[in-house]
C-alpha cells in the first residue's frame, strides 16, 4: 500500500494533489499515478478507453505523428515512443526549472486552455452544404487541445536549433497562462471563432 503511495512520474513528479478545473473534462484528463507511462498499447482495443490513459503519454504519442495526415507514423519520429517519452520528460524538468511548479499540472491547464468547446460539421440538406456549429464531447476536446499543442511545436522546432523539448516547454507554459502566443490556444480561439459565425 506504501508503494502505491509514493509512485511518483518518472520518479519525481507526485500526480495525487493534480486538480482538473474544467468540470467537463474531469473523466476525459487521466492522472492515474505511474511511474512511467507506457501501457504498450492496451487502451488501443477499447473504445472510449483512452481516457484512462495517463495524459503525459497520450502527449508523447501525439508527438509520434511527424508524417503527413494520410501516413502519420511515418518520417522522423514514427515509432520511436521511447524517443518522445525522453522528451517529454527533459521538457517537464525545463517548465519546472522556469516555473517552480509542478509540471504535470502546468500540462494540465495547457491541456485545459487549448480545448475548443465550439466546432463546426457539415450538414447536406438538399443539395446545399451548411456548416453548423456544434458542441465537442470531452475525448474530442482533449483530442484536439493535445493535436493542436502537438503540431505547434512540430511546427516551431522543424529547421529550427533550439531543441523540441525547449519549445515543448515553452509552449505549455504560455499555453497554462491562456497567452494569446501559444499556437496551440490562437488554434482553439480561431476554431470557436468560425463555430459562432456559423451558428
Amino acid at each position: 500500500m506504501t508503494e502505491t503511495a509514493n509512485m511518483l512520474l518518472f520518479r519525481k513528479w507526485d500526480l495525487s494533489k493534480i486538480e482538473i478545473r474544467d468540470p467537463g473534462l474531469k473523466n476525459a484528463i487521466s492522472v492515474n499515478k505511474t511511474i512511467m507511462p507506457l501501457t504498450f498499447g492496451r487502451s488501443a482495443l477499447k473504445r472510449f478507453n483512452k481516457a484512462e490513459v495517463n495524459i503525459v503519454e497520450r502527449l508523447a504519442n501525439k508527438l509520434l505523428h511527424f508524417g503527413k495526415r494520410y501516413a502519420k507514423n511515418t518520417g522522423r519520429m514514427g515509432g520511436k515512443k521511447t524517443r518522445s517519452i525522453n522528451t517529454v520528460k527533459a521538457a517537464l524538468d525545463i517548465m519546472f526549472l522556469k516555473t517552480g511548479k509542478n509540471p504535470i499540472e502546468v500540462l494540465v491547464r495547457a491541456i485545459e486552455n487549448s480545448a475548443p468547446n465550439e466546432d463546426t460539421t457539415r450538414i447536406v440538406y438538399g443539395g446545399t452544404v451548411y456548416h453548423v456549429s456544434v458542441d465537442v464531447a470531452p475525448l474530442r476536446r482533449v483530442d484536439l487541445a493535445l493535436r493542436f499543442i502537438a503540431e505547434g511545436v512540430r511546427d516551431a522546432s522543424f529547421s529550427n536549433p533550439k531543441a523540441i523539448e525547449e519549445n515543448l516547454a515553452e509552449h505549455l507554459i504560455l499555453a497554462a497562462a491562456n497567452d494569446m502566443n501559444a499556437p496551440s490556444v490562437k488554434k482553439k480561439n480561431e476554431l470557436e471563432r468560425i463555430a459562432m459565425a456559423s451558428r
